[in-house]
């Protein structure tokens, strides 16, 4: 079922009231920000915690990147972002975890290290939004698709392939890569998971333009 049955929104702001009254069901909301890879899921997150306040925490799911020697050993660095070459059961457990306040720590992503940052990030004190940005938060695979129901609410990024294609061989050429091999990593890798990501995308309660 496709994202785009959700309401459609432009303006950002109009998110801002409706996240917040998320809290007054009471507990800890979590809100989902999906999308393919290069979808601006964490440059959104960012703005919408500042917009939100304090009270709003970002967590993103980079952090359960599985790390390349594991990947190595199982054959799947190639493609790397692909769901498998994610710690799923790991995930699952920090929202649980973090939505009970059991835990306040949570890993990151370093990109320019390729490599995950153990307790990377941690939830402030006073926090009762959790902004969870992901490629894979509305994925309708099995294992996947479980996580829809952990959140309170859930936004779709939604950006032209083109566009896609531009953001994500900039990211490769901001590593260092040259042109050719930018666009050819782009191309192979993460456009087919980004095709994999719009095709099996659960519905959103927004979709918004980006």
């Amino acid at each position: 079922m496709s994202p785009l049955t959700a309401s459609r929104i432009t303006d950002i702001d109009r998110l801002v009231p409706e996240i917040t009254a998320l809290v007054d069901r009471g507990g800890m909301a979590a809100v989902a920000i999906a999308g393919p890879p290069g979808s601006g899921k964490s440059t959104i997150a960012a703005d919408l915690r500042a917009r939100v306040g304090d009270s709003c925490c970002v967590v993103p799911m980079d952090g359960f990147h599985l790390d390349n020697d594991t990947l190595a050993a199982r054959g799947l660095l190639a493609v790397k972002g692909a769901p498998d070459t994610f710690d799923l059961a790991g995930f699952t457990g920090l929202v649980d975890d973090l939505k009970s306040g059991t835990v306040r720590h949570f890993p990151t992503f370093d990109r320019d290290a390729d490599s995950v940052v153990e307790r990377g990030g941690v939830v402030p004190d006073g926090v009762s939004v959790l902004l969870f940005e992901g490629n894979y938060l509305l994925f309708d695979e099995q294992g996947w698709r479980e996580l829809a129901g952990m959140w309170d609410a859930a936004l779709w990024l939604d950006v032209p392939e083109g566009v896609l294609q531009d953001r994500l061989t900039q990211r490769w050429l901001d590593q260092g890569m040259s042109s050719q091999d930018a666009l050819a990593r782009a191309q192979m890798n993460d456009l087919v998971n980004a095709r994999r990501v719009i095709e099996q995308a659960m519905p959103a309660t927004w979709t918004l333009p980006n």
